[in-house]
């Protein structure tokens, strides 16, 4: 059995990175009360570090927008600083911009109040914070501080000694022979303290340097191992998840399988995606293996070949995951797809692709893609819009939720360099929004008896739906839209061109 498992173990290489891989701004569109409100979180790419917060209102009626950053959930959670005030832009009316410093790693949430002609209301957007690096040093800071080390400790040798030296001679006399001697102990004295001194000063440095270099680290790739048993495919990391704490005194703690909670009703979103090309994705839901140390999926009817492995996962802090690999599938003879799991073939996608506006949908219907006029920009923050069309181009009927939302939605740029999974209200995961809903909930209603709307799906939902996001880089993307109508999970995919 051991030998039969080794020639179906698969290695599954896997970047354990924040959810939305290549794409760290968030992106969120929603109601605070009265007021349609669309934020865009621009995060640090160290930590502390200075984050910016824009928000855009769809009506004129917003005065003012106040931001403050607190933990999504906890004792952090219910007692928030002083807001800052966001500063209207000077050439729209509607667009205010803020600047907020993350100073922790972690789940944690900006909370934005709205205030206009219509009263006061607010919002809260669940944020990942963590470092993407650590800033090196330049050359030319490095020599300048290099500089200053050696003639400062000079200057504190020379002074200790002189002050030895001349401090007992009366004025116009010479030092004594005996007032050189202490001098020159007293400077070599110094210089073994200050030795030891800059060596713990260096030491106390190292190890903060290393406590921040292992949250970095969590973007570096501990392996992930994989296991076909048959049509079976079995998903255990390697060693043990990790994830930001609140006290980066401790060492970063590990994530464990029981910690992970559902969100849109699972535990993970697993995407196999063909590589290259992108003529291929399913969308699967793993069930946690007995045991609770690894997922387990039952692979539906796959071509042999090579895959990208995107699985989404997130941790009772409300703080998302994705895991990334590759693996080498031969054919699988499984059943096709049901339930909330999808998948979709089509063209590859090549540098030579055509944008695409138009998918044809697998029971004949169509989706638009309403693109704006003029080229797709790179880090600009946009709603992606699209509709859903009979086979004679009137509005779609028997549009139903998919997993509590109108429609889910993964951008995958052509080089795998990025891959986010977004929905209706943004790209944050609904289980942290939830989260986040709660707290500012009871905030709200034990400040002022004020309740704050909530989320409610429809068993029959408008053909028209949208997706807040902005693409990170330029480069060739494909975008698949999943949507369920009359019970069905339908794919469809658009290419794009981003400058």
């Amino acid at each position: 059995m051991r030998n039969l498992w080794l020639t179906t173990f698969i290695l599954l290489a896997a970047t354990l990175v924040h959810a939305h891989v290549g794409s760290a701004d968030v992106y969120y569109e929603d109601d605070a009360g009265p007021y349609h409100l669309f934020v865009t979180i621009r995060l640090p790419q160290v930590i502390p570090g200075v984050a910016e917060i824009q928000v855009r209102s769809a009506s004129p009626d917003v005065r003012t927008i106040r931001v403050v950053p607190l933990r999504l959930s906890g004792l952090g959670s219910k007692l928030p600083p002083l807001p800052d005030v966001a500063q209207r832009s000077q050439n729209d009316a509607q667009f205010f911009v803020s600047s907020l410093w993350f100073m922790e790693f972690g789940a944690l949430q900006v909370r934005i109040e709205a205030e206009g002609s219509r009263g006061k209301a607010e919002l809260s957007v669940p944020v990942a914070s963590f470092a993407r690096q650590s800033l090196p040093m330049s050359w030319g800071l490095r020599g300048a501080l290099l500089f200053f080390l050696v003639f400062l400790t000079l200057g504190v040798v020379v002074i200790a000694g002189t002050v030895v030296r001349y401090s007992t001679v009366p004025a116009g006399k010479t030092p004594q022979p005996s007032n050189r001697r202490r001098s020159r102990i007293v400077m070599a004295i110094t210089v073994i303290l200050v030795v030891l001194i800059l060596y713990r000063g260096r030491a106390a440095w190292n190890v903060e340097a290393a406590t921040y270099q292992r949250n970095v680290d969590l973007l570096k790739p501990p392996r992930a191992e994989t296991l076909l048993e048959g049509n079976r495919l079995v998903i255990r990391p390697a060693g043990q998840l990790t994830a930001p704490i609140a006290d980066q005194t401790q060492s970063v703690r590990a994530v464990k399988m029981d910690e992970l909670i559902p969100d849109h009703g699972h535990l993970m979103h697993l995407f196999l995606i063909a590589s290259p090309g992108m003529d291929r994705i399913w969308h699967l839901h793993p069930d946690l293996a007995k045991g609770g140390d690894a997922f387990v999926e039952t692979l539906p009817a796959m071509p042999a070949g090579h895959y990208e492995v995107f699985a989404d996962i997130l941790d009772k802090t409300g703080f998302p995951w994705t895991l990334v690999g590759k693996i080498d599938l031969p054919q699988i003879n499984g059943l096709v797809v049901n339930g909330d799991d999808s998948a979709w073939t089509g063209a590859p996608v090549t540098n030579s692709s055509s944008d695409t506006t138009v998918a044809q949908l697998p029971d004949g219907r169509r989706m638009v893609w309403e693109r704006d006029a003029g080229a797709l920009k790179a880090n600009v923050p946009t709603s992606f819009k699209f509709r859903v069309e009979e086979k004679d181009g009137s509005p779609a009927h028997g549009m139903e939720p998919y997993m509590g939302m109108a429609a889910h939605a993964q951008v995958v740029c052509s080089d795998l360099s990025v891959f986010a999974h977004i929905h209706p209200a943004g790209s944050i995961p609904m289980a942290a929004l939830d989260m986040a809903r709660d707290g500012l909930i009871q905030s709200s209603t034990g400040a002022s008896g004020m309740e704050m709307p909530s989320m409610h799906s429809s068993a029959s939902l408008p053909p028209r739906f949208s997706f807040p996001y902005g693409f990170p880089h330029p480069g060739r993307y494909r975008i698949f839209v999943q949507i369920k109508r009359s019970g069905e999970v339908q794919t469809a995919a658009f290419d794009a061109r981003v400058q």
